[in-house]
Protein backbone atom coordinates (compact mmCIF):
# COMPACT_ATOMS: atom_id res chain seq x y z
CA UNK A 1 0.00 0.00 0.00
CA UNK A 2 2.87 2.29 1.06
CA UNK A 3 4.18 2.05 -2.71
CA UNK A 4 0.75 2.33 -4.14
CA UNK A 5 -0.22 5.48 -3.50
CA UNK A 6 1.31 9.05 -2.79
CA UNK A 7 -0.26 11.66 -0.76
CA UNK A 8 -0.11 15.39 -1.17
CA UNK A 9 -2.14 18.49 -1.02
CA UNK A 10 -4.64 19.58 -3.14
CA UNK A 11 -4.15 21.74 -6.49
CA UNK A 12 -6.15 24.11 -8.62
CA UNK A 13 -5.06 21.54 -11.52
CA UNK A 14 -6.82 18.57 -9.91
CA UNK A 15 -10.19 20.00 -10.02
CA UNK A 16 -11.68 18.15 -13.16
CA UNK A 17 -10.09 14.88 -11.83
CA UNK A 18 -11.80 15.20 -8.61
CA UNK A 19 -15.18 16.15 -10.27
CA UNK A 20 -15.00 13.06 -12.51
CA UNK A 21 -14.17 10.46 -9.63
CA UNK A 22 -16.91 11.94 -7.60
CA UNK A 23 -18.94 11.25 -10.69
CA UNK A 24 -17.67 7.26 -10.51
CA UNK A 25 -17.92 7.56 -6.95
CA UNK A 26 -21.39 8.63 -6.44
CA UNK A 27 -25.03 8.59 -7.51
CA UNK A 28 -26.75 11.69 -8.75
CA UNK A 29 -27.85 12.73 -5.33
CA UNK A 30 -24.76 12.94 -3.66
CA UNK A 31 -22.79 14.33 -6.21
CA UNK A 32 -21.31 17.99 -6.00
CA UNK A 33 -21.61 20.16 -9.31
CA UNK A 34 -17.91 21.25 -10.42
CA UNK A 35 -18.35 24.63 -8.79
CA UNK A 36 -19.43 23.44 -5.65
CA UNK A 37 -16.28 20.95 -5.77
CA UNK A 38 -14.05 24.18 -6.72
CA UNK A 39 -15.66 26.03 -3.62
CA UNK A 40 -15.44 23.44 -0.98
CA UNK A 41 -11.74 22.38 -1.86
CA UNK A 42 -10.44 25.99 -2.33
CA UNK A 43 -12.28 27.72 0.80
CA UNK A 44 -10.01 29.36 3.30
CA UNK A 45 -10.36 27.05 6.02
CA UNK A 46 -10.16 23.66 4.27
CA UNK A 47 -7.83 20.42 4.20
CA UNK A 48 -7.80 18.33 1.62
CA UNK A 49 -5.41 16.01 0.52
CA UNK A 50 -4.99 13.71 -2.48
CA UNK A 51 -4.18 10.12 -3.26
CA UNK A 52 -2.46 9.32 -6.52
CA UNK A 53 -1.18 6.24 -7.96
CA UNK A 54 1.81 6.05 -8.96
CA UNK A 55 1.53 7.21 -12.28
CA UNK A 56 -0.11 10.82 -11.29
CA UNK A 57 -3.71 9.70 -11.41
CA UNK A 58 -5.89 10.61 -8.98
CA UNK A 59 -7.12 7.46 -6.53
CA UNK A 60 -8.99 9.28 -3.88
CA UNK A 61 -9.50 12.66 -1.90
CA UNK A 62 -10.75 13.85 1.01
CA UNK A 63 -12.22 16.90 1.86
CA UNK A 64 -12.53 18.59 5.55
CA UNK A 65 -13.36 21.89 6.32
CA UNK A 66 -12.08 23.56 9.42
CA UNK A 67 -14.77 26.21 11.49
CA UNK A 68 -14.94 27.86 14.87
CA UNK A 69 -17.73 26.18 16.84
CA UNK A 70 -18.71 27.41 20.42
CA UNK A 71 -16.50 25.36 22.30
CA UNK A 72 -13.06 25.75 19.85
CA UNK A 73 -12.55 24.23 16.90
CA UNK A 74 -14.22 21.56 14.37
CA UNK A 75 -12.97 20.10 11.20
CA UNK A 76 -16.39 18.45 9.42
CA UNK A 77 -15.72 16.09 6.52
CA UNK A 78 -17.15 17.51 3.32
CA UNK A 79 -16.71 13.95 1.37
CA UNK A 80 -13.94 10.72 1.33
CA UNK A 81 -13.89 9.88 -2.55
CA UNK A 82 -12.16 6.44 -3.92
CA UNK A 83 -12.15 5.06 -6.74
CA UNK A 84 -14.53 1.88 -6.95
CA UNK A 85 -10.83 0.04 -7.99
CA UNK A 86 -8.76 1.15 -5.15
CA UNK A 87 -11.49 0.49 -2.00
CA UNK A 88 -10.62 -1.77 0.48
CA UNK A 89 -6.98 -0.95 0.38
CA UNK A 90 -6.45 1.39 2.60
CA UNK A 91 -6.71 4.45 0.84
CA UNK A 92 -9.19 6.03 2.33
CA UNK A 93 -8.56 4.99 5.92
CA UNK A 94 -5.03 6.47 4.54
CA UNK A 95 -6.43 9.85 3.45
CA UNK A 96 -8.59 10.32 6.57
CA UNK A 97 -6.08 9.70 9.52
CA UNK A 98 -4.00 12.31 6.97
CA UNK A 99 -6.89 14.92 7.62
CA UNK A 100 -7.45 14.01 11.32
CA UNK A 101 -3.60 14.54 11.44
CA UNK A 102 -4.05 18.18 9.68
CA UNK A 103 -7.03 18.90 11.81
CA UNK A 104 -5.66 18.46 15.06
CA UNK A 105 -2.67 20.66 13.77
CA UNK A 106 -4.85 23.25 13.58
CA UNK A 107 -6.44 22.79 17.12
CA UNK A 108 -9.48 20.99 16.04
CA UNK A 109 -10.42 17.70 18.65
CA UNK A 110 -13.57 16.95 17.15
CA UNK A 111 -14.04 15.58 13.46
CA UNK A 112 -17.75 15.50 12.02
CA UNK A 113 -19.69 13.96 9.20
CA UNK A 114 -22.79 12.70 7.45
CA UNK A 115 -23.40 9.73 6.10
CA UNK A 116 -26.58 8.38 3.96
CA UNK A 117 -28.51 6.47 5.98
CA UNK A 118 -28.26 3.72 3.36
CA UNK A 119 -25.16 3.23 3.02
CA UNK A 120 -23.96 0.33 4.76
CA UNK A 121 -20.27 -0.04 3.94
CA UNK A 122 -19.83 4.24 4.49
CA UNK A 123 -21.28 3.27 7.94
CA UNK A 124 -19.02 0.20 8.46
CA UNK A 125 -15.69 2.34 7.66
CA UNK A 126 -16.59 5.20 9.61
CA UNK A 127 -17.14 2.60 12.71
CA UNK A 128 -13.98 1.17 11.87
CA UNK A 129 -12.55 4.84 12.13
CA UNK A 130 -13.42 5.43 15.65
CA UNK A 131 -16.35 7.91 14.58
CA UNK A 132 -19.64 7.19 16.64
CA UNK A 133 -23.54 7.94 15.44
CA UNK A 134 -24.26 10.72 17.65
CA UNK A 135 -27.99 11.48 15.47
CA UNK A 136 -30.00 11.51 12.44
CA UNK A 137 -30.68 14.59 10.50
CA UNK A 138 -33.57 14.16 8.08
CA UNK A 139 -34.03 15.05 4.49
CA UNK A 140 -30.23 15.79 4.91
CA UNK A 141 -29.68 15.13 0.95
CA UNK A 142 -31.53 17.57 -0.86
CA UNK A 143 -34.36 16.70 -3.53
CA UNK A 144 -33.99 13.25 -2.72
CA UNK A 145 -35.20 13.50 0.88
CA UNK A 146 -32.71 10.99 2.22
CA UNK A 147 -31.43 10.91 5.38
CA UNK A 148 -28.19 10.75 7.25
CA UNK A 149 -26.75 10.09 9.89
CA UNK A 150 -24.46 12.58 12.26
CA UNK A 151 -21.34 10.96 13.18
CA UNK A 152 -18.19 12.31 15.08
CA UNK A 153 -15.33 11.70 16.67
CA UNK A 154 -12.83 13.46 19.27
CA UNK A 155 -9.47 13.71 18.13
CA UNK A 156 -6.68 12.86 20.20
CA UNK A 157 -2.76 13.29 20.05
CA UNK A 158 -0.48 10.21 19.29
Amino acid sequence: MNAEFFFRDYRATDLEAMFQLDEACFSDEFRFDRESMRDFAEEQNAIVRIGERAGGEIAGFVIVHVERVATGWRAYVVTLDVAPDCRLRGLGRRLMREVEASAMVAGVRWMQLHVSTGNAGAIRFYERMGYKQISTQKDFYGEAGLDAFVYGKELHPL
